[in-house]
């Protein structure tokens, strides 16, 4: 007896939940060769403000958890998608049109990439903070803290080793992400959501976004409630504009080269650095 296949709704990612775009838009995604592959939402402005109050909210917590309890968070997601290793490598070949053994080469360099900002989360105060020498009876300590909410848009090539690349950093340093997927390649981010929601990220940590980076991307870096922008998705008349509206509301914008880097290569401590915001405390000896 023949069978029906289930069809796939491909929806949102926002507080931890599924929705649909309240716009009820979606649009075609295709494969390399621009063949047809499913429907994705068309995320509007509202969503976008969603996604940013469900961040927002998701902070305190998140931001407020031990390091080490948030690199086992991070270390659990490589675990699930480790286990879904075989969906990952179908929808990044089919989405960059890539031979199988490169697909997986791509999919096991995203896990690990997990698995490495998982290992800094307990090493960034460390690294970044201070005990500052001072002429007099004090002890002064910088010491880094989270920045806050960080709008992430995603490369638009490597649907998934780039997106892992720009979205665990924010994750690593406290922070919380409200992040536009690919528009063309969205699939792999749709599924590294459903990871995030069967792992042990708390819901509205990472809110992702299917659309387009040219329709949200100034939107995202002029909302006040929004504390720095990744405008690597972006293109370079896109990037001026979001500078512009950063500058309104005085937020961090991630300094990015043009194109896209080599996401292959060793991620160093750039991003993470990026999503620190050094505090000095100063305190009198003997008290």
């Amino acid at each position: 007896m023949s069978r029906v296949e289930v069809a796939k709704t491909y929806k949102l990612f926002i507080g931890g939940k599924f929705p649909r775009s309240e716009s009820g838009r979606s649009y075609p995604v295709t494969d390399a060769k621009g063949r047809f592959l499913a429907n994705a939402s068309h995320a509007s402005r509202k969503d976008l403000r969603d996604a940013v109050v469900a961040a927002r909210k998701a902070f305190g917590g998140w931001s407020g958890a031990t390091a080490y309890n948030r690199g086992q968070v991070l270390y659990r997601v490589a675990e699930v998608m480790e286990g879904r290793r075989d969906q990952f490598v179908a929808e990044v070949a089919a989405s960059e049109g890539l031979a199988q053994r490169k697909a997986e080469s791509v999919v096991d360099a995203a896990v690990d990439r997990w698995v490495w900002y998982a290992g800094w989360t307990d090493k960034l105060a460390s690294v970044f903070g201070a005990a500052n020498p001072v002429a007099g009876p004090y002890f002064s300590f910088t010491v880094p803290e989270p920045t806050g909410v960080v709008g992430v848009l995603a490369p638009q090539k490597s649907s998934l080793l780039g997106l892992v690349s720009a979205v665990a950093p924010v994750l690593a340093t406290g922070c919380t992400a409200v992040v536009v997927s690919s528009a063309e390649r969205p699939l792999p981010a749709i599924t590294l959501s459903e990871v995030l929601a069967t792992s042990d990220v708390p819901g509205g940590v990472v809110n992702m976004l299917t659309g387009r980076a040219a329709e949200l991307g100034t939107w995202l870096a002029s909302h006040a409630d929004v504390n720095a922008v990744d405008p690597t998705g972006a293109d370079a008349a896109g990037r001026v504009e979001i500078a512009r509206e950063a500058a309104g509301t005085v937020k961090r914008v991630l300094d990015v080269p043009d194109g896209e880097p080599d996401w292959t290569a060793r991620p160093g401590v750039g991003r993470l650095r990026a999503y620190l915001e050094p505090k000095t405390v100063w305190h009198p000896m003997g008290v």
